[in-house]
């Protein structure tokens, strides 16, 4: 089971990419990428697969592509946005042509402030992959979770209500932000760490506190979101759940010996090591986590990581070979 905290295309395409680069048989059963839980919010009672949501960040529209994919069916960007209405962050404009022109779709309703109830509505904020424009992508959400009921161009007289939770902020309707993607930092083609969606996030906080600052507020207002990927719970049990029904699907629903132990093999302490020394299994299976040093961990000068793992290893083969050790495994890796 692949588990990455990376994204920005379909399962599938980034399946059939790896099954050719590892030469090794993959499928989408096996491969579970930062956004693939998003894939859960089209079904059940609060269904999110006709509601408008804005997806962002990724490679041009590729990540609108992956929701409709996903069975989303009312998907904008801010780029349609932006081409709709380019004064909403006029620093985007050498973008504007050569780059947002080429993907960007018409919005199903204007933003039209002297009529909100004719005026595009976001029903639900994501955070699919790593944002290309910073400050469109943070002004537009800024002014998503500002707003009344999530409608563009209004302003909720709530906010800054002392006599309101939060002091009134995200209290009228605004709609849930989701990330897909915790780490601060990756390894890059760069030889020093780059900044990820962590990153991203880190720097909208910190815009939401200056934006919503007042010298009479007991507290700080929260920017309220939901946060997937490694370390974090919600990731952790999607995809143990993917793990069981795929060893089933190979070795049948009533096999007698259930699982017992999954190694966690990973390059990054705060997600991958953290993720699995901190999941409480459901199903009562233990989790070991095994640290290469192949990405963004270097043990250098001695320094242990932040979240120890049971072993550190030099590349994932090291990896596997220590797991079917530890698992009085005697057949020798070929």
């Amino acid at each position: 089971m692949l588990l990455t905290n990376g994204g920005g295309k379909h399962e599938s395409e980034r399946v059939k990419d790896l099954s050719s680069t590892l030469s090794v048989p993959l499928d989408t059963s096996n491969f579970i990428q930062s956004h693939t839980p998003f894939a859960e919010l089209i079904h059940g009672e609060d269904s999110l697969r006709h509601k408008c949501i804005m997806v962002v960040g990724g490679e041009y529209g590729r990540c609108r592509d992956v929701a409709e994919q996903y069975g989303f069916t009312n998907v904008v960007t801010p780029g349609d946005i932006y081409m709709a209405h380019p004064e909403i962050w006029p620093f985007s404009k050498p973008f504007q042509r050569d780059y947002y022109a080429s993907f960007a779709r018409p919005l199903p309703k204007p933003i039209n402030p002297t009529s909100p109830a004719d005026s595009l509505k976001i029903d639900a904020v994501f955070v699919y992959n790593d944002p290309r424009d910073w400050g469109l992508d943070m002004q537009v959400i800024l002014d998503v979770m500002l707003s009344r009921e999530g409608i563009l161009g209004t302003f909720s007289t709530k906010n800054g209500d002392l006599s309101l939770p939060n002091s009134g902020f995200l209290q009228d309707g605004q709609p849930t932000l989701y990330f897909s993607n915790p780490d601060l930092l990756w390894a890059a083609d760069y030889h020093l760490s780059r900044l990820g969606q962590g990153g991203f996030r880190e720097a909208l906080e910190g815009l939401w506190r200056a934006v919503t600052y007042h010298k009479n507020h007991h507290k700080a207002p929260k920017l309220y979101k939901r946060v997937i990927g490694k370390p974090h719970k919600t990731t952790y049990s999607f995809a143990e759940k993917q793990l069981i029904r795929y060893r089933e699907s190979l070795l049948g629903k009533h096999h007698p010996t259930k699982l017992k132990r999954v190694y966690m093999v990973g390059d990054n302490p705060e997600s991958d090591i953290r993720g699995a020394n901190t999941y409480e299994s459901a199903h009562g299976i233990n989790w070991v986590s095994l640290l290469t040093r192949t990405g963004v961990y270097k043990d250098q000068d001695g320094r242990r990581p932040t979240w120890e793992p049971a072993a550190i290893v030099d590349d994932v083969r090291a990896a596997v070979q220590w797991a079917l050790k530890d698992s009085n495994w005697h057949q020798p890796l070929e």
